[in-house]
């Protein structure tokens, strides 16, 4: 199902570049329709239930647009979804939509763990540092594992940066144990 999506993904993605509209707004919008779709199995149940009158499905759709003040570009997206039966496939969509519109905008996603908090000044430096080896902006979530014991680990996209004082033991150990 992987193809389907990405091409779901992509074709919003030119939408939002073309017609100008907020990166994060619409991932916003998507994300609050995730979430409708996961805490609400009667919703899920209409849109993905063949039986149910296309018109009855967008009528529930405008309301709920409505409500979120959601923009017509994503209406008319979910409409697609449900129309086409692509509707359970949201979440994951939403998800290959992101990477899509970092990808496009040169932003790199960062998983930053470190042995202790952070100050505001460190986060700058190590997301600065990042941007420089990856050359493209960086949106950094952090985490803390006290069996770093110090130093940080920082993975963007499948690369891993570790400066950890763990690793650095590792890395002795290795070498020790090699000679």
């Amino acid at each position: 199902m992987a193809a389907p999506t990405s091409r779901y993904a992509r074709a919003l993605a030119d939408v939002v570049e073309e017609r100008k509209l907020d990166v994060a707004a619409v991932r916003g919008q998507l994300d609050t329709f995730v979430q409708l779709l996961g805490e609400s199995p009667a919703l899920r149940n209409v849109w993905e239930n063949p039986s149910v009158p296309a018109e009855q499905k967008r009528n529930l759709l405008d309301a709920l647009v409505q409500r979120a003040a959601a923009f017509r570009e994503t209406r008319n997206f979910l409409a697609v979804l449900i129309d086409r039966r692509r509707i359970a496939a949201l979440a994951e969509i939403a998800r290959q939509f992101q990477a899509e519109m970092n990808q496009r905008l040169g932003i790199a996603e960062a998983e930053i763990t470190s042995a202790r908090p952070l100050p505001d000044e460190e986060k700058r430096f190590l997301e600065a540092q990042l941007a420089s080896l990856t050359g493209k902006k960086i949106l950094a979530r952090y985490k803390q594992d006290a069996t770093l014991l110090g130093g940080a680990v920082a993975r963007v996209g499948s690369t891993i940066y570790d400066g950890s004082l763990k690793g650095q033991l590792r890395k002795i150990k290795e070498t020790l144990s090699a000679g």
